[in-house]
C-alpha cells in the first residue's frame, strides 16, 4: 500500500499500479513505485485511436523530429501539446498513451491513460494531459487528481493542459514545416550563423546570407531547432529579429 501525498486531498492512503506496452510487446503490471525505472518513452500505446464517420475528434500521427518517428494524437488539442513537446529542448523522448494508471475509488478499480509522457533533459519525466478546463467533468477531474497524485509520489512532473496561446501556437506550426533535418544544409547554415551573431531582422539577415528562397527554409529549421532565437509571442515577420544563439 502506497501513501499519497498529505494535503493532497486524495484518501489517506492509495494504491497505483501501472500497465503498460513494452517495445516488444509485452504487457506488465506493477506497483508504481516499482516501475519508476521504465523507460515508457520507447514503449507502445496502451490505447488505440479510433476513427469514425462524424466524430468530433480527429486522430492522427505527428512525425516527431526528438524521436525520429511518429507519435499518435486524438485531437487538434493534443496535436498542438504534442507540436510544443517536440519543439522544446528540454524534452528527448515522447510516446502517447503510455500507460494506464490504476487505482480504487469508493471501493471500484479505476483507470486512466494520460496523453503523453516526455523525458527530459537529465532524465527528469513528465506526464502531460490535455483538456481545457470547461470540458474537464467531474469523473475527469478526479482522474486528474489521481494522476497528479501518483506523479508527485514518484516525483515526475505532471501537466494539465488547455487551449495553448494562440500566437505562440501559429508561430510553432510554422517552424514545424521545416523540423526534418534534410533542411539543414551546411554552408547555409554557417552563414545564418554568421549572420546573426549581432542582432539582425529575419528577411534582412536571410538576404544576407543568400538568396532567400534558398536561405529561409534552413533560418525557420535552425529556429525550430534552437540554433537561432527570435521572440515567438508575437507573429514572426520580415522585422522579427532573430539572433545566433550563444552569440555574444
Amino acid at each position: 500500500m502506497l501513501r499519497a501525498v498529505p494535503g493532497s486531498g486524495g484518501p489517506l492512503t492509495a494504491e497505483f499500479e501501472i500497465g503498460y506496452v513494452g517495445a516488444d510487446g509485452a504487457e506488465p503490471r506493477a506497483i508504481l513505485i516499482n516501475s519508476t525505472e521504465v523507460r515508457f518513452e520507447l514503449g507502445k500505446p496502451v490505447r488505440v485511436f479510433s476513427s469514425r464517420k462524424r466524430q468530433r475528434h480527429f486522430p492522427g500521427l505527428w512525425w516527431s523530429s526528438t524521436t525520429g518517428g511518429h507519435v499518435g494524437y486524438e485531437s487538434w488539442l493534443e496535436r498542438d501539446h504534442l507540436m510544443l513537446l517536440d519543439f522544446d529542448p528540454a524534452v528527448v523522448g515522447i510516446a502517447s498513451q503510455p500507460f494506464w494508471l490504476f487505482w480504487d475509488e469508493n471501493g471500484r478499480r479505476r483507470s486512466h491513460a494520460p496523453d503523453y509522457f516526455a523525458r527530459l533533459v537529465g532524465g527528469r519525466a513528465m506526464v502531460v494531459d490535455c483538456r481545457p478546463a470547461e470540458r474537464i467533468k467531474p469523473r475527469d477531474a478526479v482522474a486528474f487528481d489521481a494522476m497528479r497524485r501518483a506523479c508527485e509520489l514518484v516525483g515526475w512532473d505532471y501537466r494539465l493542459v488547455g487551449v495553448p496561446d494562440p500566437v505562440l501556437s501559429t508561430n510553432v506550426r510554422w517552424l514545424a514545416g521545416y523540423r526534418h533535418p534534410r533542411y539543414r544544409v551546411p554552408g547555409i547554415v554557417a552563414a545564418l550563423r554568421e549572420v546573426f551573431v549581432n542582432t539582425a531582422p529575419l528577411m534582412a539577415g536571410a538576404e544576407e546570407a543568400g538568396d532567400p528562397i534558398v536561405v529561409l527554409p534552413v533560418l525557420f529549421h535552425l529556429l525550430w531547432c534552437g540554433d537561432l532565437t527570435a521572440g515567438l509571442g508575437t507573429v514572426l515577420h520580415d522585422a522579427t529579429p532573430v539572433t545566433t544563439v550563444g552569440a555574444r
